[in-house]
């Protein structure tokens, strides 16, 4: 039988990215979160933002274990995970007032990081908000050692893998019709990346 997976990761930095988010997904409406992995930060974040119905989405390998976390969950307002991979060329999904990200931009590879910014320009309403939590560099340097040293261990791991320039990364959300909004300093050398779709 599959134990519950946990990612110690989402624990560590739930509480700091939901502090942000009350900031920013203010009005009620739907969330599309990108890379919901285990379904631990859609569990905790629904708790706190009662105004929010989030759809959480990630590859089909996900799921079971996801949903192990879901099936916990005593309110509605958490939908069943959709079967979401950038390089699909079209997600079943209706546009959304918020998308949300965590720690996946580093993770796929720079194509796929397009592939995503091309999704998410799609299906994000007209004034919506994307919210993109990880680290970045900036003007092609690390912010700091553990940044770089991560990076390395990234590269090992998988060499598509990456932290990826900011400048890279805006250039991508431009062309899909996304302005950076806010960049926002977080914790462990990560940052939220806010853009709003162009209204």
């Amino acid at each position: 039988m599959m134990n519950k997976p946990n990612a110690p990761s989402c624990e560590q930095n739930q509480q700091v990215i939901l502090d942000v988010l009350k900031t920013l997904f203010i009005e009620p409406g739907d969330v599309l979160e990108i890379g919901s992995g285990t379904g631990q930060h859609a569990v905790f974040f629904t708790e706190y933002l009662p105004h929010l119905i989030w759809q959480p989405g990630d590859l089909e390998a996900e799921h079971a274990g996801m949903k192990m976390w879901l099936d916990e969950v005593i309110h509605n307002r958490i939908k069943q995970p959709l079967v979401l991979d950038v390089d699909m060329p079209f997600w079943s999904v209706d546009k959304k007032d918020y998308i949300f990200t965590a720690n996946t931009t580093h993770i796929i590879s720079l194509a796929q990081a397009e592939k995503m910014l091309s999704h998410v320009g799609k299906y994000l309403k007209q004034g919506g908000l994307f919210a993109q939590y990880g680290p970045f560099n900036y003007n092609g340097n690390y912010t700091s050692e553990s940044n770089a040293n991560f990076d390395v261990w990234l590269k090992q791991r998988n060499p598509y893998s990456c932290i990826k320039d900011f400048e890279t990364i805006e250039s991508f959300a431009n062309q899909n019709g996304m302005k950076l909004l806010k960049d926002i300093e977080m914790p462990a050398n990560n940052r939220i990346l806010v853009w709003q779709k162009n209204s």
